[in-house]
């Protein structure tokens, strides 16, 4: 079964059971697969692949946590826990994220293997590791990594 469809049938259960985030995290994820699909030139009936679905995922995820630092940040906490809540909603279905240390082995592998000394190529090396981890590595920790490596 597909993400799209597991989260079509997380939807209907959501709506059963009056769990008003869930349903409306998951409604939200639905309507940005449509709007995907659509950009995409095809139609809203066809499905997307599971890793096009997680991008869309990942996408809804990074809007949460960067709602959530605004949000803090501008001193509207109840705000940022209700953003809280449905990023954690939506982290049930993307897959487990790498520890700091992990990225750090794979940053460090690269490193010698492109031969990047300066930070000029910082970019580079940034998107060798990204690669090499899959889109499972934040994005924040990476460059991290590299910031400290260089």
């Amino acid at each position: 079964m597909s993400l799209q469809s597991q989260i079509k049938d997380q939807t209907i259960q959501a709506m059963k059971a009056k769990e008003a985030t869930k349903l409306s995290v998951l409604r939200g994820l639905s309507t940005a697969f449509t709007n995907e699909l659509v950009a995409t030139g095809k139609t809203p009936q066809d499905e997307l692949e599971d890793d096009k679905a997680l991008a869309v995922i990942k996408r809804e995820s990074n809007k949460r946590k960067d709602s959530i630092k605004q949000y803090t940040e501008g001193g509207r906490p109840e705000l940022a826990e209700s953003e809280k809540e449905e990023l954690a909603i939506l982290e049930e279905y993307l897959p487990e994220m790498m520890s700091k240390e992990e990225v750090e082995k794979i940053a460090i592998a690269k490193k010698e293997e492109l031969g990047i000394t300066d930070k000029s190529k910082m970019g580079m090396l940034i998107g060798a590791i990204m690669k090499e981890t899959g889109g499972n590595a934040d994005g924040n920790d990476v460059k991290a990594v590299v910031e400290k490596l260089l």
